[in-house]
């Protein structure tokens, strides 16, 4: 069962203890390319529960650790919106960006595994030593480029369905070049796609922690 209080920090513990146990070497030996075995098996797991868990309907909305909130701006406005008789119309563009990040992650897998599969023993040491974000940082790295370009499109596509959408879009775009709002939130694909990925990487993640502690009770 997924400890949703498991540490970081202890991620990168059980993952060495995964690696020592399996090839009985310290960090120091770790050279041999087998030895990346252990802590390519805890994130292919990882990878692949997060991707069952989010990528379904409703996988992201009712995650309170991933849902995806509305852009800054709109929710300043949310008060106004309400007035104008647009609040529905909002709520239910909420609905649509979480529901485009669930069918954007449900086509990670292949990239997230391809990543896992060409891990090198330097990727396998950086994930050992390299503190609380090592597996997100190596995730990031590794796949954010294409997975940002495979997302987006299947984003836009559901969300531009919601009228507010493309208005949003017109409207950001003509103060983007201000500063008044951040890059990543000057369309709403574009918002959505940046933490569609967040959200996986932080899902990736917990489950890798579990996927480690269940290879060291193997």
């Amino acid at each position: 069962m997924l400890n949703h209080h498991f540490s970081k920090t202890a991620l990168a513990v059980s993952l060495s203890l995964v690696v020592s146990a399996a090839f009985a070497v310290s960090l120091a030996d770790l050279s041999n390319k087998d030895a990346t075995t252990g802590v390519k098996a805890a994130l292919e797991k990882g990878a692949t529960v997060a991707v069952s868990k989010l990528g379904v309907e409703n996988g992201f909305l009712n995650n309170e650790k991933v849902k995806i909130g509305l852009p800054g701006v709109v929710e300043k406005a949310m008060p106004i919106l309400k007035m104008t008789g647009q609040g529905k119309k909002v709520e239910e563009l909420q609905v649509s960006m979480n529901h485009a990040a669930e069918s954007a992650v449900a086509l990670a897998k292949p990239l997230l595994l391809d990543a896992v599969k060409s891990m090198t023993v330097t990727d396998a040491k950086n994930i050992l030593t390299g503190g609380d974000t090592a597996v997100t940082d190596f995730f990031r790295q590794k796949t954010a480029t294409p997975l940002g370009a495979q997302f987006l499109p299947v984003v836009k596509k559901i969300t531009d369905k919601n009228g507010l959408a493309p208005q949003y879009n017109a409207i950001m775009g003509k103060v983007g070049s201000s500063g008044l709002v951040s890059q990543d939130e000057t369309t709403v694909e574009g918002y959505v796609t940046k933490r569609a990925l967040d959200g996986l990487y932080t899902i990736c993640l917990l489950y890798t922690s579990d996927a480690a502690d269940d290879l060291l009770c193997v």
